[in-house]
């Protein structure tokens, strides 16, 4: 970069996205919560959740080329209008008696085609706007972790208290504007980065470009091991953690702790942890061995909380795990964030992407849908027990499969590479993010 650092693309984008994921945190409570109040049913609840996760994945397999044909900031400020639009109508709907189940999931099903372009498109930003403010790649991928994991907490805070005070429907209002305060942040920050607007080659666009296009992201991923076993790792632990938050946390809540603010103070506790544990990688992470860093972390966060939540019935041995596990959760995205941008040149960053958050969010419908059939059929304690026990086998992967070794072998930064145009030799969604509870 030439000139005087530019720090106002990059605080505009933090910006957005901390909005949109204080909004977003509402509805990952307020949707369930909504849910099981108006069906009564653990398995509509994970069903409701199927249909918002669904489309995600969908979106994600095929939206990197056009994320990059269509423009990185025109994707994220038609994401959020349409969120905006679909999460507004519910309780409008509710409030005049016309929403049948049916709707309510193909409403959510709306979220979640848009949703995933749109957070995929800011993403990718982070590595050009790093650049233009002049600090670091590490220093701003912690940054972004830590100001959405700050916004999570304060938004599944005020989920908490907001249903208990004025009901869910209220809150998805509430969602619903925070999108479109989003989408006006992006359109009016981020203009003049040319990393925003569409990237055009001169290539004509065609049904057999767009598959090639498509095809070059599946082949970066497929040719690195690291990528590929983060993905898949991911994949796994994104739809156990789906079961938790949409159907296991609610339900358990709901029986024993007391309602719906236990889960905003859980959420609260988790997030604000996790906020600390982002912040304390991006100061001094770099000192330690990712891999073990990320074991470790990975160990903490995954099945404490279920095996916790089958063996006690209160909220403080929950709000414990949450504190602990927070930490290490927090710790997660910046190790995968920093491994994706090494790895993955610009040219290709939309695309592979794209891919990795697909499958990253592969499992979740299968997660939600499961742990409800299974909570319905087997009971909670049990249910509990079992996924806690699949999500430590499952976090051990690090420690045991020996691809993960090149996750301490930083590649040489492909930032600012315009190519290949074609997969190169040598990870994870937009990194394969781990699913917030």
């Amino acid at each position: 970069m030439t000139g005087a650092p530019d720090r106002r693309p990059l605080a505009t984008v933090l910006a957005a996205n901390a909005i949109s994921i204080s909004g977003n945190a509402l509805t990952l409570i307020g949707v369930p919560w909504f849910a099981l109040q108006t069906t009564g049913s653990p398995g509509k609840a994970g069903l409701v959740a199927f249909c918002a996760t669904l489309p995600v994945v969908v979106s994600a397999l095929a939206g990197g080329p056009v994320i990059d044909r269509i423009g990185r900031r025109r994707v994220s400020v038609v994401s959020d209008l349409v969120c905006a639009l679909a999460l507004g109508t519910i309780p409008l709907l509710h409030h005049a008696g016309r929403l049948d189940f049916w709707l309510l999931c193909t409403l959510m099903g709306v979220t979640g085609l848009f949703h995933a372009p749109g957070e995929t498109a800011r993403h990718v930003l982070v590595p050009d706007l790093a650049e233009r403010a002049g600090t670091t790649l590490a220093r701003a991928a912690s940054l972004f972790d830590a100001v959405s994991r700050g916004a999570r907490m304060t938004g599944a805070a005020l989920a908490g208290v907001l249903i208990a005070l004025v009901g869910a429907e209220t809150v998805l209002v509430l969602d619903a504007a925070s999108f479109g305060l989003s989408a006006l942040l992006v359109l009016g920050g981020v203009r003049g980065v040319k990393a925003a607007e569409p990237q055009r080659d001169g290539a004509p666009v065609s049904p057999r470009r767009y598959r090639a296009e498509l095809r070059e992201g599946y082949a970066f991923l497929l040719r690195s091991r690291l990528l590929l076993g983060i993905t898949l790792m991911v994949m796994a632990t994104n739809g156990l953690s789906q079961g938790w938050s949409a159907v296991l946390l609610p339900v358990h809540a709901q029986r024993a702790l007391g309602g719906a603010a236990a889960i905003g103070l859980i959420s609260a506790v988790w997030g604000g942890s996790a906020l600390l544990g982002a912040l304390l990688y991006g100061a001094v992470g770099h000192r330690f061995r990712r891999r073990t860093v990320f074991t470790v972390a990975f160990l903490l966060s995954g099945a404490p909380p279920f095996v916790t939540a089958a063996a006690t019935d209160g909220v403080w041995p929950l709000v414990v795990t949450a504190a602990v596990g927070g930490v290490g959760s927090g710790t997660l995205n910046p190790i995968l964030t920093t491994v994706l941008y090494e790895r993955v040149p610009d040219a290709l960053r939309s695309r592979v992407a794209g891919v990795t958050t697909a499958g990253a969010l592969m499992a979740m419908p299968l997660g939600a849908v499961g742990a409800g059939f299974l909570v319905e059929q087997a009971g909670l304690a049990p249910t509990l027990l079992a996924v806690g026990a699949l999500y430590f086998v499952v976090t051990l992967a690090p420690a045991v499969f020996p691809c993960w070794r090149e996750m301490d072998r930083p590649a040489a930064s492909a930032v600012s590479s315009s190519g290949p145009s074609s997969p190169a030799p040598e990870r994870a969604a937009t990194t394969p993010r781990p699913g917030a509870r």
